[in-house]
């Protein structure tokens, strides 16, 4: 399972922390958001599955108490979207995973799978436990394609003309669910969140996916660091009842 580095947004601002040309973001001290899959051998989990569950492990983090305010995780998250936006997912299983989570975090658990995400730590400074697990191993696929999303999710969607690892697609929805969240206002946070942050993730045809990044949504641009060339990956489209996003909604 491989990373992603940075993101960028349709329409964003020169000051966008996702924007691909350097910024005043790349001086400043950089920092990422570790994501740890729970990847056992004998029982992995669906691929989407694993994806909805990182993308609402980043939504857990960002909306969590100890990330705001004066938090006990407020002031690295703030040095962290201060900065170029990363986010590194890694595997454990069995005594790695235990490790993993005696250290501080949030566990999201999907319907079987379960990602751990920690408070963002500095390029460098990766705590050891989390330091020496794999990037690159164990890939995930879906048993049979997944269901078209239930009516008025919202749906973070996936380029079709990509081919990346479940590693790269965690990274990159988690970026889509954070372009939805900076879109919506603190009663629509509350709202998701106390929901439970309900979402879908599937790969868009060719027709919408072009419809999409027209429309005006929140769009990830990957910068190409690992796995593919620059581009689009990720575009977040709102729900009618969960994150409503202009330039569209589903029913």
């Amino acid at each position: 399972m491989t990373s992603t580095e940075t993101a960028g947004q349709s329409g964003s601002s020169s000051s966008s922390p996702f924007q691909q040309t350097k910024t005043d973001r790349d001086a400043a001290p950089q920092f990422v958001l570790p994501l740890v899959a729970r990847i056992e051998r004998a029982e992995p989990p669906a691929r989407t599955d694993a994806l909805e569950t990182a993308a609402r492990a980043v939504l857990m983090l960002l909306s969590d108490e100890r990330s705001a305010g004066d938090g006990e995780w407020a002031e690295a998250v703030r040095a962290w979207q201060d900065a170029r936006i990363r986010k590194v997912v890694r595997r454990a299983r069995g005594a790695e995973w235990r490790r993993a989570e005696a250290l501080p975090g949030i566990t999201v658990s999907g319907d079987r799978a379960e990602v751990r995400v920690y408070p963002p730590v500095p390029l460098d400074g990766w705590p050891k436990d989390l330091a020496r697990l794999q990037v690159s191993g164990t890939e995930l696929d879906d048993p049979k394609p997944p269901e078209a999303p239930a009516e008025g999710l919202p749906v973070l969607w996936l380029n079709p003309e990509l081919q990346m690892s479940a590693g790269k697609e965690m990274a990159q929805v988690g970026h889509g669910a954070q372009l939805a969240w900076w879109e919506l206002s603190e009663e629509e946070r509350a709202s998701w969140r106390a929901a439970g942050f309900p979402l879908a993730v599937r790969s868009a045809d060719r027709t919408h996916w072009e419809a999409l990044t027209r429309s005006g949504l929140p769009v990830v641009h990957d910068a190409g660091f690992t796995e593919i060339a620059p581009g689009k990956t990720v575009a977040a489209e709102g729900g009618s009842r969960f994150c409503p996003l202009p330039g569209g909604r589903r029913p």
